[in-house]
This record gives structure tokens, C-alpha cells and sequence, in this order.
């Protein structure tokens, strides 16, 4: 295996993970049981890649690689251990806008090297990267990351977008995908620090 694949797989699991602690954290602010922290990290954790390999008729991940569901359980128990507060929440923030810059370009990344076209490639990268933080959110009765005004999913897009662009260029494997998780995470981080966001509808909203 090159350096490049290992990257690929760690930076995959490291993803994963960050995805795990932030389900688990929604599980937290709850009060559920350890139980509930498992399936909340769980499907955190892998929610966005289970959607993109059904979509793109790809075998599961997590099906053949249970490593990957031991890494959300491991996830789990730490935020059970180690409690969560203001501090570790920011920190998690800026663990899961890395995870996001990543999983955008790893998500894309496998679509093209299962013969998808460049915009469905895209359009897989968002969902591997957003998608799982979407069910964490409606399980959690919490706002969607889509009804926020900072820019989450458009961080998404543009890491993604970047990343299908760079490589049609023919920019190589490393410096596409590192380049592309650095916008993608340059993005959200303007959004975190600096509340970017895009301008709202300026009509009249209608009726409800």
C-alpha cells in the first residue's frame, strides 16, 4: 500500500471518528444512555459514507470494515468517560470542520475512482460529509446544519468542487485532495470564526 492509500484510510477513520464524538455529543446534551451514545456516534459516524456507497452501488464500508463502527464506539466511550463542556464542544467545532474538509474530498474521491461523473462526484462528497451530522441533528431534535445561516454545507461544496476541478486539471492525487481540504476547511472556519454566510432570500417570504 503507497502513502498515499494510508493517508486516504487514516485520514477516513480520522474522519469517522470526529463524526462518532459529535453524535455522542448530541446523545450528551440529552442525557441518554451509553447505549444511545453507540447508535447516535454510530450513525453520526457513518451515516454520509453508507448513503454514498448505496448511491453509487458500492459495497457498504462499514459492512466489510467493521474497524470502522469500532472507531464510532470508541468515540462513544470517550465522551462518556471525559463528559463534555463549552471547552471540548469548541474544540470539537474545529475537529468536526477538519472531518468535513476531509470527508468532502474522500467522498468525491471514491465516486470518481467508481467511474462517476465529475458533478456526481461532487454531489457525493457533500453527502458523505453532511449527511450523517444531518440524522445526528433530527435525532437530536436540534437545528439542522441546514437551517444555519454559517456556511456547513457550502464548505462542503466547495472542498468537493475544488477537489473534482483540480483533478480533471490534472493536478496530482496528493496535491488536489490536500489543497482541496484546505479551502474546504478555510471555508468553514470563516464561517466559525467570522460567521460567513450566504445572503438569504430577499423577497417576501410566502404564507405559511
Amino acid at each position: 500500500m503507497d502513502a498515499l492509500a494510508q493517508a486516504l484510510i487514516l485520514l477516513d477513520y480520522a474522519a469517522v471518528a470526529v463524526f462518532g464524538a459529535s453524535g455522542a455529543l448530541a446523545a450528551a446534551r440529552r442525557k441518554h444512555d451509553i447505549v444511545t451514545f453507540a447508535f447516535f456516534a454510530a450513525i453520526t459516524g457513518v451515516g454520509g459514507g453508507t448513503l454514498r456507497d448505496l448511491l453509487i452501488g458500492a459495497p457498504v464500508f462499514w459492512v466489510h470494515r467493521p474497524a470502522y463502527l469500532a472507531v464510532t464506539l470508541a468515540a462513544a466511550v470517550a465522551v462518556w468517560i471525559f463528559g463534555w463542556g463549552q471547552g471540548r464542544e469548541r474544540f470539537l467545532t474545529w475537529l468536526d470542520a477538519v472531518g468535513m474538509a476531509a470527508y468532502a474530498v474522500v467522498g468525491a474521491l471514491k465516486a470518481l475512482s467508481l467511474g462517476a461523473p465529475p458533478l456526481s462526484a461532487i454531489v457525493m462528497g457533500v453527502l458523505t460529509s453532511t449527511f450523517g451530522g444531518i440524522i445526528r441533528d433530527v435525532l437530536g431534535e436540534e437545528p439542522s446544519v441546514l437551517l444555519k445561516r454559517e456556511l456547513y454545507v457550502t464548505a462542503a461544496l466547495v472542498g468537493a468542487s475544488a477537489f473534482v476541478g483540480l483533478n480533471m486539471l490534472g493536478v496530482g492525487l496528493m496535491a488536489s485532495g490536500l489543497a482541496a481540504v484546505a479551502l474546504g476547511f478555510a471555508t468553514r472556519a470563516g464561517a466559525i470564526l467570522f460567521h460567513w454566510s450566504l445572503p438569504a432570500f430577499p423577497g417576501r417570504a410566502p404564507p405559511p
